[in-house]
C-alpha cells in the first residue's frame, strides 16, 4: 500500500503524534508512507518516525500579513502541494486539521486519489476564520471520508450532504516497561504528585487547575504539580502562580519525550481543558496507572471515562467540583488505587492494533469507491 500523510508540521502536538504513530505503524508493516509537512525541514520533527518513513518538508509554510498576501501564500502553496503528492504517487492521502485538509482538497482536484481528510479539535470551539470556515463546509463533501474523534465532532457536519464519516478515537500505545501498573514508577518519596500536561494555552485550562489546587494545598502540603508543555501562556500562567502563594508548589518543567515515565511517577492526573477533540493523555495516564480527574468538556473525556472507572468527570469548567474531587482523591489512596486498577480495561477500547484497524478499514472502503466512480 502506497499513502500519502500531510500536515502542517510535526511539532510537539496531539494531532502530529497520532500522524508520525500512523506512519510508524504502517511503515513496520512494510508499506509505502510518504509524510508530506508545510514547513522547511529545519527543525527536527518532534516525534521519531520510521527510517522507513519518507518525509518531505515543502517549504510552504509561509505567514500571511495581509489577504492578498494570504491569497498569493495559498496559491504558492497549492502547486507545491499537488506536485509533492503526485510525484509520490499515492493510492490514497490522508490529511489532519481543519485548514490542512481544505487544501489537500483542492490540491488534489481531478486526480482521481481518495482524500481522507480528518478533524483534530472541537470544530465549535477552535475558530479557524469565516473564509476557512467556508471552505471547509463547502470543499468537505468532496473528500472520500471524513475521520472524527468523537460523536459530538460528527454532530457538527451531520448537515453536510453526502459527506462520509467515521470516529476513529485515538490509538493508546503501552508503555514499555516490565512492571506491572501498580509497581511502576510512583513517587517514592513523602511528596504526591498531580500531573497535568498539554500546551500551554487557554484551551487546556491550567489556569483552573492552579486555582483549585490554590484551595487544598495548605492543607495537603505534601502535594504538588506538575504542568507539562510549552504554549503562549506559560508567563501568565507562571504569574497566576506566584500570585496564588504557589511558587513551590506547582512546576512548569516543559516539553517531554518520556510522557510515559513522567505519567508513571505521578499519583493522580488532572484534565482541565475547556474543549478537546479526543485527550490522549487520559488514556495514556490510564495505562499507567495513574487515576485520573477530567472535566466533562466537549467532547472526548465522556467518551473515555466510565462512571467512577479510571477516573472521575467532574461538569466542565466547576473549579469548586474539580476541588472536591481533587481533595477527596489526594487523601483516598485506596480509592485512588482501586482506579488504577481498573483503568487498564477501559483503554482495552483504544489499543493499536483496533483503532489501525479501523483506518485500514476507511483506506480500504475509499479505495474500493474510487474505482467503482471510475468505472462508472
Amino acid at each position: 500500500m502506497r499513502l500519502t500523510l500531510v500536515i502542517y508540521s510535526l511539532s510537539a502536538g496531539g494531532a502530529e503524534r497520532v500522524m508520525s504513530i500512523m506512519a510508524n505503524y504502517w511503515a513496520e508493516k512494510g508499506w509505502s508512507i510518504t509524510l508530506l509537512t508545510f514547513d522547511d525541514g529545519s527543525k527536527k520533527p518532534f516525534y521519531n518516525l520510521h527510517p522507513s518513513v519518507t518525509h518531505r518538508p515543502l517549504g510552504a509554510a509561509r505567514k500571511s500579513s495581509n489577504v492578498l498576501l494570504g491569497l498569493i501564500n495559498n496559491i504558492n502553496l497549492f502547486f507545491v502541494l499537488r506536485k509533492a503528492i503526485k510525484k509520490s504517487d499515492p493510492q490514497a492521502v490522508i490529511a489532519f486539521t481543519s485548514r490542512v485538509n481544505v487544501q489537500v482538497l483542492l490540491a488534489t482536484f481531478a486526480l482521481k486519489i481518495p482524500i481522507i481528510i480528518s478533524e483534530r479539535s472541537v470544530p465549535s470551539h477552535r475558530q479557524i476564520g469565516k473564509i476557512w470556515s467556508w471552505l471547509r463546509r463547502r470543499f468537505y463533501a468532496y473528500c472520500s471520508c471524513l475521520v472524527v474523534q468523537s460523536q459530538g465532532v460528527r454532530a457538527f457536519f451531520s448537515d453536510i450532504e453526502k459527506l462520509k464519516m467515521q470516529v476513529i478515537p485515538n490509538p493508546v500505545i503501552p508503555f514499555n516497561s516490565g512492571e506491572s501498573v501498580l509497581e511502576s514508577e510512583k513517587s517514592k518519596s513523602a511528596n504526591k504528585i498531580v500531573l497535568a500536561m498539554g500546551r500551554l494555552t487557554e484551551q487546556k485550562g491550567f489556569d483552573l487547575l492552579l486555582r483549585a489546587f490554590a484551595q487544598i494545598a495548605q492543607k495537603n502540603s505534601d502535594w504538588f504539580v506538575e504542568v507539562w508543555g510549552e504554549g503562549p501562556q506559560r508567563a501568565d500562567l507562571e504569574n497566576l502562580r506566584d500570585e496564588l502563594g504557589l511558587h513551590d508548589r506547582v512546576r512548569f518543567p516543559g516539553l517531554t519525550q518520556s510522557s510515559a515515565k513522567e505519567m508513571r511517577r505521578a499519583d493522580l492526573f488532572v484534565l482541565t481543558s475547556r474543549w478537546e477533540g479526543f485527550p490522549n493523555v487520559i488514556c495514556e495516564a490510564m495505562v499507567c496507572g495513574t487515576p485520573v480527574i477530567s472535566f466533562n468538556c466537549p467532547h472526548g473525556p465522556r467518551e473515555i471515562i466510565g462512571h467512577n472507572i479510571g477516573g472521575i468527570l467532574v461538569p466542565e469548567n466547576d473549579v469548586e467540583a474539580l476541588r472536591a474531587s481533587m481533595e477527596s482523591l489526594m487523601g483516598d489512596e485506596e480509592e485512588r488505587d482501586r482506579m488504577s486498577a481498573g483503568a487498564p480495561e477501559v483503554v482495552k477500547r483504544f489499543e493499536l492494533t483496533k483503532v489501525m484497524g479501523m483506518w485500514e478499514d476507511v483506506v480500504k472502503a475509499s479505495l474500493e469507491d474510487s474505482t467503482n466512480e471510475q468505472k462508472n
